[in-house]
């Protein structure tokens, strides 16, 4: 049902995977996404799922409309429920959330693209964000790491996301990246480039600030794990998983 990628204390780090839901991508899959062609009954379904499997209410989860950009925003316990379960106008062109509050889950929807967690061990801030290939030259880590005063105390977790060997983009694509991501791209015999999106990812979090000692990279590829949907290898006919983030008040 889902991965979960790290227990630190009372914080839970995860990503749902596709198997053990409701919704026909194909039977029984996990999709947790309401925008796109499933019934509304079917994600909900899936969602009370995960929220028992970790003891996380689905009324304390917060989902924000993605557009695949760099606006991040803070969110607190008033917005717990916004977008579960219907999607509203709030929190609209969100691609970054983060929060100091307990009992919120900061969640977000993947396809291939790049979850990046953040967490401290100073407090209870916490933040999530979605780092496609416009997400990442946006360096949308980069503002999440900035808006916490002391990012020597950040740890960061990049997630499960399509790998450089499945991804390619074109020359125009590459040219709008800065000069540090060089090193994450590979020309290819058809003239166009992999790129690593993970690892600029983690090159764009130590350039903010967080010790290189303190960055996890998953490795585990989106496209070619049978456990994740992919946006690319299955042709956009596909679901949706729920990267997740909270810190649960002790008990």
């Amino acid at each position: 049902m889902y991965t979960e990628l790290k227990t630190v204390a009372n914080k839970i780090i995860g990503i749902t995977n596709r198997q053990g839901g409701v919704s026909p991508y194909p039977a029984d899959a996990m999709n947790m996404a309401l925008y796109i062609d499933d019934a509304p009954e079917n994600v909900i379904t899936n969602q009370q799922r995960l929220a028992e499997a970790i003891n996380f209410s689905r009324d304390n989860w917060v989902f924000p409309i993605q557009i695949h950009d760099k606006e991040v925003a803070e969110v607190t316990q008033d917005d717990r429920g916004t977008n579960i379960s219907e999607l509203t106008e709030k929190l609209h062109g969100i691609d970054g959330l983060y929060t100091y509050d307990r009992d919120v889950l900061l969640t977000m929807c993947f396809a291939d693209c790049v979850p990046v967690y953040l967490y401290s061990d100073l407090d209870n801030f916490i933040a999530l964000g979605h780092a496609g290939w416009r997400g990442t030259k946006e360096e949308i880590v980069k503002k999440l790491v900035e808006a916490y005063p002391s990012p020597e105390h950040l740890h960061c977790m990049i997630g499960p996301s399509i790998c450089e060997n499945c991804y390619e983009v074109n020359a125009d694509i590459k040219s709008q990246f800065s000069s540090d991501a060089e090193p994450y791209f590979e020309l290819k015999d058809n003239g166009n480039y992999k790129i690593d999106l993970q690892g600029i990812n983690k090159m764009l979090a130590v350039k903010a600030g967080v010790p290189s000692e303190q960055i996890e990279i998953s490795g585990i590829c989106t496209a070619e794990d049978e456990r994740f949907f992919s946006y690319r290898t299955e042709k956009g006919k596909t679901g949706r998983m729920l990267a997740f983030i909270g810190t649960r008040n002790q008990s």
